[in-house]
């Protein structure tokens, strides 16, 4: 199959590339101009320069394509850079979406995320709107809503290897959030972490399967592990004991909102909003593909060994 990808430079969007090709697949990726080093030397695999802003880019990269599959997501905003949830994660997939139809693209797979269905922050509310611009495109859609993604960062930032960065291996006290005025329950809101491999074969088995036409499949890892079991995991993984001290969210929230707005602030307002919602699975969306999903385990994070 003849695959056209937009986002493929990202963590998950060289996972995607290196299983579609070992598979067969050809691929067109989407790269801006000056990441051309970003994209994976495999075989099948070619790039189309240009942004998801640029039309004529976007035309050459769905032209002949038999799917797309768009992987852009961000984690905040840089306005300043055109770095925007609405320019790439609304307008960029209202775009692709309706050129994929005009040019006779007839499969559409999409990342989103778990968890966006309270809409209060703008990365979810895009990422709704990416979703809904789908389902109306007249196309064979498949929809991805994996929870927080680990595994080998291949030279791109990731969960993991970011919190051992910013929190375990800084000589402060790791934070338990906790809401509220008294630290009850401090760090005690649950994510279950999934395999950027398996969020992979997800897409990848996905793409010819008739079944999947028209779903939505949440994809989360076995577990559902607290923040403290999380920063417990990936401390031993490197081989540290980590002190870890209740930190209320209230206060971190209001330094967020003095200065989430430079980029070197490790956390923004709405990340906060959304980690301490948690971000579990109510669906069993790699079991419904076949798909035994990994561990989050000491074994799992080895790589964070290599950082």
């Amino acid at each position: 199959m003849k695959v056209s990808i937009i986002g493929g430079t990202g963590f998950v969007g060289r996972h995607v590339l290196k299983r579609l090709t070992a598979e067969g697949h050809t691929a067109r990726v989407l790269v801006r101009p000056g990441r051309e080093h970003k994209l994976p030397v495999l075989p099948g695999c070619d790039a189309v320069s240009g942004e998801v802003g640029d039309e004529a880019a976007l035309r050459s990269c769905l032209d002949g394509a038999d799917a797309v599959i768009y992987l852009i997501g961000i984690l905040r905003e840089l306005p300043k850079k055109g770095i925007t949830f609405d320019a790439l994660q609304r307008r960029g997939a209202e775009r692709t979406f309706d050129i994929a139809r005009e040019l006779g693209v007839s499969r559409a797979l999409l990342m989103s995320a778990n968890g966006i269905d309270a809409a209060v922050t703008p990365y979810q509310q895009t990422k709704l709107a990416s979703e809904e611009a789908l389902k109306a495109s007249g196309l064979d859609w498949t929809i991805f809503r994996p929870s927080v993604i680990f595994g080998d960062p291949d030279g791109c930032m990731e969960f993991c290897s970011q919190l051992k960065s910013d929190l375990i291996d800084a000589p402060m006290p790791a934070p338990l959030f906790y809401r509220g005025l008294l630290p009850k329950d401090a760090g005690g809101f649950q994510l279950s972490p999934v395999h950027v491999d398996d969020v992979a074969d997800a897409f990848v088995r996905s793409l010819g399967r008739a079944e999947s036409h028209g779903q939505t499949y949440e994809l989360c890892g076995p577990e559902a592990l607290t923040w403290k079991e999380i920063l417990t995991t990936i401390a031993a993984a490197v081989g540290k004991r980590k002190l870890m001290v209740p930190a209320p969210v209230m206060a971190i929230g209001s330094a967020a909102a003095l200065l989430d707005r430079f980029s070197w602030f490790p956390v923004t307002r709405d990340q906060l909003t959304m980690l301490l919602a948690g971000n579990t699975c109510s669906d069993d969306g790699l079991g419904r593909l076949g798909i035994v999903p990994r561990a989050f385990d000491q074994m799992a994070l080895s790589y964070l060994r290599e950082s």
